[in-house]
């Protein structure tokens, strides 16, 4: 649980840099890779991409943890798993800055009080929107629905292509990842993995 505290306070005190700095730095890799960056068609883009890597990276300027606060508790009792399948993870690899593209799956298990659906989602861009690593995208996600909702378990599936494999390297266009981490139940309980994946696993019709 600590790790996500510790890695959640290095990136929402992040280093300060100016837009004029980063636009900078972006027309030293365009001439580092051959371009000019002074001719037309490439003298806004060092603004583009500045503006594209605040969308991009948005994450570590905001909180997961806060998504979760509000929770509500009139739901009569319901004391079995919520499953959101199918939510699109767009993200970025640490070691090339490349595109991870995929979807996550989140299931959790209510001890007395339940969260609006939206924040799941939420809570999985928020992790998603920082450079990553898939395995410890799947954990961050885990760790901190169990710990701010107070779970009796949780599950999160990701599957996702990286371009830094389909794109560059070894180039297998048609690899994909997947992982899995468990919490609570989830991971002492067979039966509920079991019920999780097998709905994870229904088509949309």
């Amino acid at each position: 649980m600590k790790l996500v505290k510790d890695i959640d306070n290095k990136a929402i005190n992040n280093n300060k840099v100016s837009d004029k700095e980063a636009e900078e730095a972006f027309k030293t890799i365009l001439t580092w890779i051959g371009e000019n960056p002074n001719r037309e068609g490439l003298l806004e883009t060092p603004k583009r991409v500045v503006k594209a890597f605040k969308e991009y990276f948005k994450g570590y300027k905001e909180n997961p943890n806060q998504i979760l606060d509000k929770t509500f508790g009139d739901v009569d009792g319901y004391d079995d798993m919520v499953v959101q399948k199918n939510i699109s993870v767009q993200s970025h690899c640490e070691h090339h800055m490349a595109p991870i593209i995929g979807k996550a799956h989140v299931a959790y298990i209510p001890k007395k009080r339940v969260v609006g659906l939206s924040k799941l989602a939420r809570v999985v861009e928020v992790f998603s929107k920082r450079l990553q690593t898939q395995e410890r995208l799947t954990m961050q996600i885990a760790n901190t629905l169990m710990e701010s909702l107070d779970a009796k378990g949780v599950a999160v599936t990701i599957d996702s292509t990286h371009q830094c494999m389909t794109m560059r390297g070894i180039k297998k266009e048609q690899a994909s990842t997947v992982t899995n981490y468990y919490l609570g139940q989830f991971k002492e309980d067979l039966s509920y993995q079991n019920r999780y994946l097998r709905f994870i696993s229904i088509p949309k019709e």
